[in-house]
């Protein structure tokens, strides 16, 4: 267990897990260099700054994943999706982090 694991508390996945498993919207909010770095089997990329113009493409969805580098830009982009009316948003933190919960 890791130093920082070892004071927080280790990251709980099962929601995030759970989403995935039922088929998840999986959106990478890194920039499209980032992402033909490499990112999550089966996610899509939209970059911070094109969620507002890219809200149509997540209507319907019945959970919505989104990550990043760091978890910052997807705890903005989790924020903008709420405040559109987007209620089962969930902050996947890192795209490492979500890819571990992919199967």
């Amino acid at each position: 267990m890791g130093f920082f694991s070892a004071i927080f508390g280790g990251v709980d996945n099962t929601m995030l897990t759970e989403a995935i498993n039922e088929g998840a919207f999986l959106v990478d909010v890194r920039s499209a260099g980032e992402f033909a770095s490499g990112s999550v089997k089966g996610a899509v990329n939209i970059p911070l700054d094109r969620i507002q113009s890219q809200l149509a493409k997540f209507k319907g969805k019945k959970n919505i994943v989104v990550f990043c580098r760091s978890g910052n830009r997807s705890g903005q982009a989790k924020s903008i999706l709420e405040q559109n009316g987007f209620q089962n948003v969930i902050n996947g933190g890192t795209w490492n982090n979500v890819s571990q919960c992919v199967k």
